[in-house]
């Protein structure tokens, strides 16, 4: 679903229950032809033994197997909860109309071709996001699979669906997905996992209820413990990250799976960081520090998915790796690396409980390789996985066996059971290394029942845990107050020289520096700036100035100064005829040092964001940023700063010393104060910012600034 429709104003509707709820179903368009979706849809509710009322509207029939049709919408009884539209798009819009004049509560749309469809259906869709909102109707679609509510048995779909609810007394999965197709794959994939699911939702089109409406139901809906979502475009993101901190709140887990990187740069742009902070990696910057896991691969998703429904917890912390060979020792070592995935630190010194159950020849590491002991002394995995359960260095064990045949596990395996007997409360993932050995159900089952899921390669299994530990609930700070500032009422790109002039009270470092707006002014100023100086040319149509000739920098007298001065402003006149500077910046250079930028954007869907990273003149074609939300921590913009790709620098380089790396933090924080602050300001660049080491003077000190103000 790639619609580039408006995203309609959605709040959460009161009637939302109705339909995931519904005790009465009216089908527009029934038929028992075969291959019909109102055939297909009535074939599910009977498959399913939905005990509400059905009403079938089809003006050519008088009855369909036995249930008697009324002729239009019109003839409907008041109030009926929810209706299926099974009818072509001609005519979607006037039944939307109908089913809002007899007080339904709820409509899906099947059919296609509105908003992906062109203009006219873009209108049509727009008509039907209205009628609904002013009805108070929920739409789910148009251009969706319907919806299934598995534990109250409400299929409103056309796909064959078989109920695969959670076991009594159990949590389940609800799936949302603005793709319909996707939702059903996911639905196949978790029942064949023996996964319970509550609900899945195909949101389509959107018209008039979005992916953050059914994740707000199933926030507060007790049955789900994970929430499976499948989004290319959200609507309502900033409806979504409240939702996302609620459910993490309430001990939910939301995966996420969000194809298409969508990050071109917006032609409005005014700075680098505008180009640079795409729409794609924002919305992942933003999601994760709102608690939710986001997946790379549907594998992926419905992996992280099982781990975070059928363990006690999720994997928040060191990892331990129990297998039986030397070989695959090595491969966890560098899957765990390129991963990012702490292992646990264990050996023969630090962890006493677990080599008094080792043999003297097996040592204590993390992976742990057990060689083929276990199979003359099967009690060697009840002593290993105890004293792993009780290393509190330890938060999650990854077990994976060699299953080879069924003689070896039933050594293997009841040893394992009894030590999962014990009442553990940490996450235990079992992998089987040889894929399509034969294990057993009965194996799978026991272990299942024991909230250990079983995956057929390790590989998957430590990737799986690797994302869910990389989201275990980041700390968040409460952006700090910033000073007002004046802001131009009119808005636009404030240069320079202004731009410095409005920061520096919120505690950002400048050189001294003095607008001039004559020859004989800029050379007054440089002498009592004291050499050497660099002239900038200063006007909101010069974004980027060092492109049109407006910089020039380590001018040493009187004389180049005044030379300078000439030399820009034809340079300037003949990049751009016509323009008209508020002067030139005469301002004193400083000591030299690491050049870096800080930027932030205040996306309009999203809100703000801060990058930073390696500046100066190829910051565009290096793009070695990092970016960073302003709830985030000191601590996490630090570690953050330490994931740029030229990361060695900030440490020294060559016998350099270290910079001031905290200082660099410190800066960054102090510009996502000023953008919660003031949500008029689009963009911000400071660029380059010079890096020094701790106790050199000013630590961080930013060369330029530009910024771009939306009108008040």
């Amino acid at each position: 679903m790639s619609i580039d429709a408006p995203a309609p104003s959605l709040t959460p509707s009161p009637s939302i229950a109705r339909l995931l709820r519904p005790r009465s179903v009216a089908i527009v368009g029934a038929s028992d032809k075969p291959g019909a979706l109102g055939a297909a849809v009535l074939a599910n509710l009977d498959r399913h033994r939905f005990d509400g009322a059905i009403h079938l509207i089809n003006p050519r029939r008088e009855e369909i197997g036995g249930r008697r049709c009324l002729p239009s919408i019109a003839a409907l009884p008041e109030g009926v909860d929810v209706a299926v539209l099974a009818i072509p798009r001609a005519g979607v819009l006037d039944a939307v109309r109908e089913l809002a004049a007899r007080g339904v509560g709820a409509a899906v749309i099947f059919s296609a071709g509105f908003a992906e469809g062109g203009a006219a259906g873009l209108a049509e869709q727009a008509e039907i996001g209205r009628i609904a909102r002013e009805a108070g109707m929920v739409v789910e679609g148009p251009n969706c699979l319907g919806m299934v509510n598995h534990p109250d048995g409400v299929p409103l779909t056309f796909v064959e669906t078989v109920a695969t609810p959670p076991a009594p007394g159990q949590a389940g999965i609800g799936v949302v997905s603005q793709s319909g197709a996707m939702a059903a794959v996911l639905g196949t994939v978790f029942a064949s996992r023996g996964l319970g699911l509550t609900f899945s939702v195909s949101t389509g089109n959107e018209a008039a209820s979005g992916v953050e409406d059914y994740v707000d139901y199933l926030v507060d809906e007790p049955g789900t413990r994970v929430i499976a979502m499948i989004v290319e475009q959200f609507r309502a993101p900033k409806r979504f990250l409240a939702a996302a901190r609620a459910a993490r709140a309430a001990g939910k887990t939301i995966v996420l799976l969000h194809p298409g990187t969508s990050s071109a740069a917006r032609e409005s742009a005014a700075t680098h960081t505008g180009a640079m902070a795409g729409d794609h990696a924002v919305m992942r910057l933003l999601v994760r520090q709102a608690g939710v896991v986001l997946a790379e691969t549907l594998e992926e998703l419905s992996d992280v998915a099982e781990i975070a429904l059928r363990c006690p917890r999720l994997p928040a912390g060191g990892t331990a790796v129990l297998g039986e060979s030397g070989a695959f020792k090595a491969l966890m070592l560098d899957l765990a690396e390129a991963l990012d995935l702490p292992l646990a630190a264990l050996g023969d010194d630090t962890a006493p409980a677990l080599r008094a159950a080792l043999p003297e020849f097996v040592g204590v590491s993390n992976p742990l390789d057990l060689t083929a002991q276990g199979l003359v002394d099967p009690d060697l995995y009840t002593r290993t996985l105890a004293a792993l359960f009780a290393d509190d260095r330890v938060d999650t064990i990854l077990i994976g066996l060699i299953q080879t045949d069924p003689v070896t596990m039933a050594i293997k395996l009841p040893p394992i059971l009894a030590a999962l007997g014990e009442g553990a409360d940490k996450p235990v993932i079992y992998a089987g290394l040889d894929e399509g050995a034969p294990i057993g159900e009965e194996a799978v089952t026991a272990l299942r029942a024991r909230g250990v899921p079983c995956f057929p390669s390790s590989e998957r299994a430590l990737r799986a845990i690797a994302r869910l530990v990389d989201a275990t609930a980041p700390a968040a700070r409460v952006p700090a107050a910033a000073p007002p500032l004046a802001l131009p009422e009119a808005g636009g790109v404030i240069p320079e020289h202004a731009a410095k002039a409005l920061l520096a009270p919120c505690g950002f470092t400048f050189p001294a520096s003095r607008l001039a707006t004559s020859r004989d002014a800029a050379c007054a100023a440089a002498e009592a700036l004291g050499y050497p100086v660099v002239l900038k040319a200063q006007s909101a149509a010069l974004s980027h100035k060092s492109d049109a000739g407006g910089v020039i920098l380590h001018l040493t007298d009187g004389a180049a100064v005044a030379a300078g001065w000439d030399r820009m402003i034809a340079d300037v006149a003949r990049h751009l005829p016509g323009v008209t500077l508020d002067g030139i910046l005469v301002e004193a250079m400083g000591a030299r040092g690491t050049e870096m930028i800080v930027g932030a954007r205040n996306d309009p869907d999203w809100g703000p964001v801060i990058l930073a990273g390696f500046g100066g003149v190829q910051t565009e074609v290096l793009k070695d940023v990092q970016l960073f939300a302003p709830t985030m921590t000191h601590a996490q913009v630090v570690a953050g700063l330490r994931r740029l790709q030229a990361a060695a620098l900030l440490d020294g380089w060559r016998g350099a010393p270290a910079l001031d790396v905290a200082a660099l933090a410190d800066l960054v924080l102090r510009l996502a104060d000023v953008m919660v602050a003031h949500p008029r300001i689009r963009e911000v660049d400071l660029n380059p910012v010079i890096l020094h080491p701790a106790g050199a003077g000013p630590s961080v000190v930013a060369l330029d600034a530009l910024m771009a103000v939306e009108p008040s």
